[in-house]
């Protein structure tokens, strides 16, 4: 894809977020790399989804993404400007464009507030819009999510997971956005109320052109809507490419992990279980060399010395010494 795509919304460049977290009195501070070289293109109408398990660095990735944190290093573009190097106001301007809908419904909501205000405390702080007008487009995006006029009165306690999950979605619609980096927004909600909390994404996303940033530890939910996949491990990406390609053909072991823990009722796309050995590692102390190597059983010496870079691999790029070698069965794993 090169600079000049049209449909290119929003683009990541070796995107880094590194903390200095202090250990007390008698030990060195320690640099946590959350997210340590991360990039992607996003275009309009399309979905990125980012999967990988608790700690990995996604959240922290959509942190970066809307500006709720600075990234350490790295070039965020938005239709071409890098927010990173823009002003004060004009970042503003565009974080406008860039809205989060967070993981729990129950807790992202003021339970003080009524709906309408929620709704439309956005156009209260950034549009100069009149009240009458406020409340005109509270009610319109309402309508859009499937909530009731006799909702905008109401307190979140009144509503199910479910409703509170389309008033979260419906603040984020708010200002008109371009993009949505939604936060692991079903994993609080029931299987059947998750799918119908999808459909709505996706409906909104055909009428208003939306791109998402879908944020998710869940692989039968992101099959059902992604276009692109990428997967993180400890801050970097190991796996990345289309979703057809992710899933008929996964070749990083962690991805493949991933998909066999992942329920199919279909018997043909079931796969032998993989069981991942030991924990996720921690940030303060990585592992050297490649970060996954004590929990894979494709792991040699190099993959304890040597950190594996991003290599194309078909529509695949993969970070993985074993499949560059060729080292791995694949027909194994995947039996």
């Amino acid at each position: 894809m090169s600079n000049t795509n049209k449909n290119l919304v929003l683009k990541g460049t070796e995107l880094r977020q590194h903390y200095v977290v202090s250990q007390g009195f008698f030990k060195e501070d320690a640099l946590v790399k959350a997210v340590d070289g991360i990039s992607f293109e996003l275009e309009r109408g399309k979905t990125l989804a980012v999967v990988g398990e608790s700690g990995c660095g996604k959240s922290t990735l959509g942190r970066m993404l809307t500006m709720i944190e600075t990234p350490t290093s790295g070039e965020l573009d938005y239709k071409g400007q890098n927010l990173l190097t823009l002003s004060k106001s004009e970042q503003m301007a565009l974080r406008q464009r860039i809205q989060i809908i967070f993981q729990n419904p129950y807790g992202s909501l003021n339970p003080r507030k009524k709906i309408g205000d929620i709704l439309e405390e956005p156009l209260v702080i950034n549009t100069k819009l009149t009240k009458a007008e406020r409340k005109q487009k509270a009610l319109a995006i309402m309508s859009k999510v499937g909530l009731k006029t006799e909702h905008y009165d109401r307190y979140p306690h009144m509503f199910s997971g479910g409703q509170r999950q389309r008033i979260a979605i419906a603040r984020g619609l708010m200002l008109d956005p371009n993009v949505i980096v939604a936060d692991e927004p079903v994993s609080a909600l029931d299987v059947s109320v998750q799918a119908q909390v999808l459909n709505l994404m996706m409906d909104l996303q055909e009428e208003f052109g939306l791109s998402y940033v879908f944020i998710s530890h869940d692989l039968s939910v992101v099959e059902h809507i992604a276009d692109e996949v990428m997967v993180m491990y400890l801050g970097k990406v190991v796996e990345q490419g289309p979703k057809e390609h992710i899933f008929a053909n996964p070749k990083h072991p962690y991805t493949l992990a991933l998909m066999s823990s992942t329920p199919q009722l279909s018997p043909d796309k079931r796969r032998k279980r993989i069981k991942l050995q030991g924990e996720l590692p921690s940030p303060l102390n990585p592992p050297s060399g490649c970060a996954f190597h004590g929990r894979c059983s494709f792991a040699n010496d190099r993959c304890k010395t040597e950190t594996p870079l991003l290599r194309r691999e078909g529509e695949q790029l993969i970070a993985c010494h074993a499949v560059e070698e060729q080292r791995m069965d694949l027909e194994e794993a995947l039996a």
